[in-house]
C-alpha cells in the first residue's frame, strides 16, 4: 500500500467542496505566465513550488512571499526553480502555484493521520513554521462532535491568543470550530485520504481561511473485517474445575509451579501428564479426554508444537476456555505464527476461547485461583490488574504483599490471539468485586472496540492506564507536520482521555490512583481543603495543589468564624488549615466536625498528620475513619512518619482508606484523577 501526496490545488478543491475558504490561486509552468496570473489574482501574491519530493517548501527555498508586481513574480518564479534544483537536484518540479497572499492573522494547524490501532485521528494546534518547535497541539480520535472540538481548542496553551490576549482582539472561534468540524467529516468520509495537514489556517477577528493544504491518499483502503460473535469471558470465569496440561513432578518445571499454586483452589484440580499417576498428591490423567468430569479451564504448559493437538482434545472434551502459558508462537517469528494460527483455527471450530498464548496466566484471589507459575499468590482485594507483561505482574504481586494491596483479578493477556484487553476490561467492568481497573498496555489491537468498551465502563468504574513503548519510529516515518507531531503515544493518550481512562506515567502512580479511586470513587470536583498539624507541610501542600491543578478553596467568613471557636488564636485562618503543632486528637476531631457540617463547600480533603508528643496517631487515624464515614467526599490520608505510624496505617487500610506517606504523591494522584476525569465529564 503506497501513500501519494496529491497536488496542493487538488487539496484546495477538496476543501472548497466542504465550504472551507481557501485563497485564490493558479498554477503556472513559466515565468511569463506567472506574471500574467499574478496580475489576475491581485497583489500581493505568494509563489510556491509544486513537487512530490519537496515536503517542507520553505526549507528548500520553494516559497517566496510579498510579491507586489508582475516583474517580481517573474523573478520569484526563476528564483524558486533555481533554489529547489540546488536543494534537491532529483526533485521533479511539476509547476509553481501562485496564490493570493492573505493578510496576517493567528496561524493554526489542523491535520489528520491514520493510526494502526485507533484509525483516523485529528490534531489541532498553534501552527506556522514553528509548529514542530512549539508542539502546542491537541489530539482526538475521530469521530468527534462540536463540543469535543471546543474542548480541544480550549486545552491549547495558546488558546488565550484565540480568546483575545492583552490588547490583541479575540479571534473568530466559531469559524475555526466550523472548519475543524467540516474537515473532520471530510476525513472520515474519504477512506482513501490517510493523512493531511492544513498549515496554516489563518484565523481573523471575523472568518478564517485555509492555506497550504497537503493531503495524502492511499491506493488501497483495507476492508473492515467483522469481528465474529463469541462467548464473553465473564461467563467463563466462575470456575469449578481446572485441568493443567503439562503438569509435572519436577519443582523446576512450569507445570509443577502451576499445580502447586492451584492446590488451594476449592474446586476440582486435574493434573494431566501421561507419565505419572500422581502429581503433588493429586491424581493425574494421561489426556484431557480421560478426565471423567467436566472441565471449565484447561491451563496448557507444553511445547508450542504440541499445543494444537491439546486444543483439539479440549474441543472434543467441551472445555470452553484454554489458558496457553506456553511460548514459541507469533512472538518468535514465522514458524511460531503458524502454530498460533493453527491453535486459533481449531479453537474457533470448537468455540473455545483462548487466553494467550505466551501469557503468564490468571489470578482470581477471591476464588482461590492462580494459574500462573509465580512463586506467590496475591491477597483478595478490589483492584483488577490487566497487563501485557508477565514480568511486571510477577513484580507487582510480590510487591503487593508487604504493601497490603489486594486484587480482584490479575490477568496476563499475552499475544491476544483471541481474548484481548477489551474482553478482560469488559469482565472487570461487570465484576462486583472490582472497584477499579489498572491496565499496563504495550499495544491495543482494535482501538475502536477498546474505546467503546472503556466509554461504557468509566462512568461507573475508574480505569487507570500506563502505556509503555512510546513510538519514535512513527515520527521518523511521518510525511506531514501532523505525522511528526502525533506519534503513537499521543494517540493512545488522546484515546484514554476521550474514553475516561486516567493515564499515568508509572506503575507506582497507577496503583496510587487506583487505590484511591477503589476506596473513594470519583471526586465531584477539584475544590479541596487541607487539614494539618504541621506548618511546613501546609506550605508544601499549597505548592503541590497549584502544580497538579487542585483548587484550594477560599474560606467564607462564616466558616473562619466557626473554626475560630475551636482552633488556637494563631491558626492559619486560611486554607490549608494549619492547626498548629500542639494539636491533639480533639482538635482534629472538632475540625473534622466543622468540615462535615460544611461539606457542600469542598470535594476533596487532604488530612496531613505527623507524629508529635501531644497527638496520638492511633486516635487520629480512628477520627480520620469517622470523618470519611460521615462525608460523601474524597478523603486523602497523609499520615507521615515512621514506626509510630505503622498501627495507625493498619487502621486506615482496614477501613479501606488509602494513605500517602509522601505528600507530593498524594497531590499528584488526585491531580491525575481530577485532570482526566474532568476532561471526560466535559466531553459527556
Amino acid at each position: 500500500m503506497t501513500h501519494v501526496l496529491i497536488r496542493e490545488a487538488e487539496g484546495y478543491e477538496l476543501l472548497k467542496t466542504c465550504g472551507i475558504p481557501v485563497p485564490r490561486y493558479a498554477i503556472t509552468g513559466s515565468s511569463s505566465e506567472a506574471a500574467d496570473m499574478a496580475d489576475r489574482i491581485g497583489y500581493p501574491v505568494v509563489l510556491k513550488v509544486i513537487s512530490p519530493q519537496i515536503i517542507h517548501k520553505s526549507d528548500s527555498g520553494g516559497v517566496i512571499v510579498n510579491i507586489g508586481s508582475a516583474a517580481k513574480a517573474r523573478e520569484a518564479y526563476d528564483a524558486i526553480i533555481h533554489a529547489v534544483a540546488q536543494f534537491n537536484p532529483s526533485a521533479v518540479i511539476e509547476g509553481v502555484m501562485i496564490e493570493q497572499q492573505l493578510p496576517p492573522g493567528l496561524e493554526l494547524i489542523v491535520g489528520g493521520k491514520t493510526d494502526p490501532a485507533f484509525g483516523k485521528v485529528l490534531t489541532i494546534g498553534i501552527g506556522g513554521t514553528l509548529v514542530e518547535l512549539l508542539r502546542d497541539v491537541s489530539t482526538c480520535v475521530l469521530p468527534i462532535d462540536r463540543k469535543e472540538i471546543e474542548v480541544m481548542i480550549h486545552e491549547l496553551q495558546g488558546y488565550p491568543l484565540i480568546a483575545g490576549f492583552r490588547r490583541e482582539p479575540a479571534r473568530d472561534e466559531q469559524a475555526l470550530i466550523g472548519i475543524i468540524e467540516s474537515v473532520a467529516r471530510l476525513f472520515i468520509s474519504r477512506p482513501d485520504v490517510v493523512e493531511f495537514d492544513i498549515n496554516p489556517i489563518i484565523l481573523y477577528e471575523k472568518g478564517a481561511c485555509a492555506v497550504d493544504a497537503r493531503f495524502y491518499v492511499s491506493d488501497h483502503a483495507p476492508p473492515e473485517i467483522p469481528r465474529p460473535k463469541k462467548q464473553a469471558i465473564s461467563g467463563l470465569l466462575t470456575v469449578k474445575s481446572i485441568a493443567v496440561v503439562g503438569a509435572s513432578q519436577e519443582p523446576n518445571k512450569v507445570g509443577y509451579a502451576i499445580v502447586r499454586n492451584l492446590l488451594t483452589f476449592p474446586g476440582a484440580l486435574y493434573p494431566v501428564n501421561p507419565k505419572h499417576a500422581m502429581i503433588i498428591g493429586r491424581k493425574a490423567y494421561p489426556t484431557l479426554g480421560s478426565i471423567p468430569e467436566p472441565v471449565d479451564i484447561a491451563v496448557i504448559a507444553v511445547p508450542a508444537r504440541i499445543v494444537p493437538q491439546i486444543i483439539e482434545e479440549a474441543g472434543k472434551k467441551g472445555i470452553p476456555l484454554a489458558i496457553i502459558v506456553s511460548s514459541g508462537f507469533r512472538e518468535t517469528g514465522a514458524e511460531g505464527k503458524i502454530h498460533e494460527d493453527q491453535v486459533l483455527s481449531i479453537a474457533n471450530r470448537y468455540g473455545i476461547r483462548i487466553m494467550g498464548p505466551n501469557c503468564l496466566g490468571l489470578m482470581l484471589p477471591h476464588q482461590g485461583i492462580n494459574t500462573t507459575f509465580d512463586p506467590v499468590s496475591p491477597k483478595p482485594g478490589k483492584i483488577a490488574f490487566i497487563s501485557q507483561s508477565g514480568a511486571i505482574i510477577s513484580t507487582i504481586v510480590d510487591w503487593s504483599l508487604p504493601e497490603g494491596i489486594g486484587f480482584s483479578a490479575v490477568i496476563s493477556v499475552g499475544n491476544q490471539a483471541d481474548l484481548t484487553f477489551d474482553d478482560f476490561i469488559e469482565y472487570a467492568g461487570a465484576d462486583p468485586k472490582t472497584n477499579a481497573i489498572i491496565l499496563y498496555i504495550e499495544q491495543i489491537h482494535d482501538g475502536k472496540r477498546f474505546m467503546d468498551m472503556v466509554r461504557s465502563i468509566t462512568p461507573k468504574k475508574p480505569i487507570v492506564a500506563i502505556k509503555s513503548g512510546s513510538s519514535k519510529i512513527g515520527k521518523k516515518a511521518a510525511s506531514s507536520h501532523t505525522g511528526s507531531l502525533t506519534g503513537s503515544n499521543e494517540v493512545y493518550l488522546a484515546a484514554f482521555r476521550q474514553g475516561g481512562v486516567i493515564p499515568v506515567q508509572s506503575i507506582r502512580e497507577a496503583f496510587q490512583a487506583a487505590e484511591l479511586l477503589s476506596s473513594e470513587g470519583y471526586p465531584k470536583g477539584v475544590r479541596a481543603v487541607v487539614i494539618t498539624n504541621a506548618g511546613g507541610f501546609a506550605v508544601l501542600s499549597s505548592d503541590y495543589a497549584e502544580r497538579f491543578g487542585i483548587e484550594l478553596i477560599e474560606f467564607p467568613r462564616a466558616l473562619i468564624a466557626e473554626l475560630d471557636t475551636i482552633l488556637p488564636a494563631d491558626w492559619s485562618r486560611e486554607n490549608p488549615i494549619d492547626m498548629v503543632g500542639d494539636s491533639g486528637v480533639d482538635r482534629f476531631a472538632r475540625t473534622f466536625d466543622v468540615m462535615i457540617k460544611n461539606q457542600d463547600l469542598w470535594d476533596i480533603a487532604f488530612v496531613i498528620a505527623v507524629p508529635s508528643a501531644i497527638s496520638d496517631p492511633l486516635r487520629v487515624a480512628n477520627e480520620l475513619v469517622r470523618f470519611s464515614k460521615h462525608t460523601q467526599k474524597m478523603i486523602v490520608g497523609c499520615m507521615i512518619g515512621g514506626d509510630s505510624m505503622k498501627t495507625p496505617l493498619r487502621i486506615l487500610r482496614d477501613a479501606n482508606i488509602p494513605n500517602f506517606p509522601d505528600l507530593e504523591d498524594a497531590f499528584r494522584a488526585v491531580g491525575n484523577i481530577c485532570r482526566n476525569t474532568g476532561m471526560c465529564c466535559r466531553l459527556k
